[in-house]
C-alpha cells in the first residue's frame, strides 16, 4: 500500500476520570481541528466495561480517525498532543492502525477506498457501524445481546468491542482476528448470522458501513489485556 492512503487509526480509552470522559465527549471532533492529514473523525462512547451492550460505560470509550496517509496517521498516534492528553488520562489506552481492504457503504457520508492488499494470513480487524431507524430500534436490539455473547467467546477473536456514538440508534462494534477464517467462522454462523439476515430483511439501518483492515502496530491494554 502506498503512503498517500487513506489509513484510520482507532484509540480505545478507559479514562480515571468520570469528568473527563465526557468533556471528550462534549468537545467531540472539535478537539481535533488543526491534525494534519485527518480527512475524518468520530468520538465514541462504549457499552458497559466495553461491551455491546445498552447500558452505557462512564469511562471508556474510543476515537476513530481516518488520515490521507499512513505517515499522518502514525504520526498521531505517536506524537499529537490529542494522543498525549488521552494517555495522561487513561486508565487503560489502546491503539492501532488499520489499513482498508474491503470496504462498503458509509459513514455520515464518507466512504473508506479500500487500498490496501488482503492479508494472505495473520490478523484482521473489522469495523461494523450503522444508524438505526428509530422505528426499528427495538427489533435490533432484541437481536443484540445473544450475537453480543457469540463475539466475545468467539475462538480467534483477539479484541471485541461495542462503540456508539448516541446511545440506542449509532453504534458500531470494532474486532481484531487471529485469522480472516477465524472471523468469517463467526459471521457465517449462530447469533450473528441470525441477527445480521434480521437487519438486512426489516431494514434495522438507515446508513450502514462494514469495513475490514489490516491491523498493525496493535499496542497497549484494554479490559485488562496486554498488547504488544
Amino acid at each position: 500500500m502506498s503512503d498517500s492512503g487513506p489509513v484510520a487509526a482507532l484509540v480505545l480509552i478507559d479514562a480515571t476520570s468520570k469528568l473527563w470522559a465526557w468533556a471528550r465527549l462534549v468537545k467531540g471532533r472539535h478537539a481535533l481541528r488543526g491534525t494534519p492529514g485527518l480527512l475524518f473523525s468520530k468520538v465514541l462512547g462504549s457499552g458497559y466495561e466495553g461491551g455491546f451492550g445498552l447500558r452505557p460505560s462512564a469511562t471508556r470509550g474510543g476515537l476513530f480517525c481516518v488520515f490521507d496517509r499512513e505517515a499522518a496517521a502514525r504520526s498521531f498516534l505517536d506524537a499529537s498532543p490529542t494522543l498525549a492528553a488521552y494517555r495522561a488520562h487513561a486508565r487503560e489506552i489502546c491503539t492501532v492502525l488499520l489499513k482498508p481492504y474491503a470496504s462498503r457503504g458509509s459513514w455520515d457520508g464518507m466512504t473508506l477506498a479500500a487500498t490496501a492488499t488482503p492479508p494472505a494470513g495473520g490478523p484482521v480487524a473489522a469495523l461494523t457501524r450503522g444508524s438505526i431507524h428509530p422505528l426499528r430500534a427495538a427489533s435490533f436490539w432484541r437481536m443484540a445481546p445473544a450475537a453480543q455473547v457469540a463475539v466475545e467467546a468467539a475462538e480467534g477473536c483477539r479484541l471485541g468491542v461495542g462503540l456508539g456514538e448516541a446511545p440506542l440508534l449509532r453504534q458500531a462494534t470494532f474486532s481484531i482476528w487471529d485469522s480472516v477464517p477465524a472471523m468469517d467462522a463467526y459471521a457465517r454462523q449462530g447469533a450473528h448470522l441470525a441477527a445480521a439476515q434480521a437487519s438486512r430483511r426489516r431494514g434495522h439501518f438507515s446508513e450502514s458501513m462494514f469495513v475490514r483492515f489490516v491491523p498493525e502496530g496493535l499496542q497497549g491494554v484494554w479490559r485488562g489485556r496486554h498488547y504488544a
